[in-house]
């Protein structure tokens, strides 16, 4: 998979100046916690990693837009094909962990309670202290109470160049 490539892409479409707490800066991380969270919970890798690039990319602002992640939707859709190929069931799991990442609970899939999970470790950039009630999966709920990801840092290979 093209990730550097699709990055480069996604990043130029769809990062304005304004987006600081939402921008690619976040999206990283997410990608470093689902890198993470996946040497426990199994989910699919390419999912979680194309999830971290998406799931924020259509925001309006840094602010309320609880249409972002519909709007995400729409947009991993119309990349499919020119820019990324997943098979079906990946794919529609890429749709639905994007487009329901702020208004889902917990879901009991692993790539996308994975997917969920990794967002919601990263809350601590606006000083939300993420909760283990909230996270989906037994590896996510175990990083939040212990209240940080440091102990696990080493477990996220390099994301960079691949």
């Amino acid at each position: 998979m093209p990730f550097d490539a699709l990055w480069k892409r996604v990043i130029a479409e769809c990062a304005p100046k304004w987006m600081s707490v939402h921008g690619p800066d976040h999206w990283r991380r997410v990608e470093r916690n689902a890198l993470i969270l996946t040497t426990q919970t199994g989910a699919d890798v390419d999912v979680v990693r194309l999830f971290a690039l998406f799931h924020d990319s259509q925001r309006l602002n840094d602010g309320f837009d609880l249409e972002h992640g519909p709007r995400a939707a729409v947009y991993v859709r119309s990349l499919r094909g020119p820019a990324f190929e997943l098979p079906d069931e990946a794919f529609e799991k890429l749709v639905y962990a994007c487009e329901w990442h702020t208004t889902g609970l917990h879901h009991v899939d692993p790539t996308i309670a994975t997917c969920w999970d990794a967002d919601r470790l990263d809350l601590g950039r606006v000083s939300i202290i993420p909760n283990e009630k909230f996270m989906s999966t037994a590896f996510g709920k175990e990083i939040a109470r212990y209240g940080s990801l440091q102990p696990w840092a080493h477990l996220a290979p390099p994301i960079f160049g691949s």
